[in-house]
């Protein structure tokens, strides 16, 4: 055990200070095992076909250093409305202490209206793996090589 971290299972919990100014409930997990807890809009605002704006959700958080939380798009609004978090995955930094708001595009051609209280994206808290980066003359072959975009087929 670490700090306020504890392993139930194979999962690592931790506790996050928020700071709630909406009407709407904490995020939390719908289901056991699951991965994102449903964020929801502190706003009433209309997304004008393939627009996008800035969602309140009235939320701050106070993320241990070395996690960070990634803002996802939620499937049900992206395959039925065409609704996507335009910056996906978001991330919050543990040092940023402002309201956490969701960039929502609307890819349809009818206007989206969210209301006050709708889910709108999805909270991951992951852990951060912080790099050191060496410059070097060359870096080293593979069987792929400088193959993308597509260049493994179908």
């Amino acid at each position: 055990m670490k700090g306020n971290q504890f392993t139930l299972g194979l999962r690592t919990t931790m506790n996050i200070n928020v700071v709630n100014k909406s009407e709407n409930p904490l995020p939390k997990y719908a289901k056991q095992g699951d991965a994102g807890m449903d964020i929801c809009a502190a706003e009433d605002i209309h997304i004008s076909p393939f627009n996008w704006t800035a969602v309140s959700t009235g939320l701050y958080v106070e993320i241990p250093e070395g996690y960070e939380i990634q803002i996802r798009s939620r499937s049900g609004l992206a395959y039925k409305h065409g609704i996507q978090v335009l910056n996906s995955p978001g991330t919050i930094d543990s040092g940023y202490r402002g309201e956490i708001k969701v960039i929502l595009k609307n890819n349809d051609h009818r206007t989206y209206n969210v209301s006050k209280g709708d889910r709108i994206a999805q909270m991951v808290v992951a852990p951060v793996t912080t790099a050191t980066l060496t410059e070097v003359a060359e870096i080293s072959e593979t069987e792929r090589g400088e193959g993308g975009l597509g260049s493994t087929g179908k």
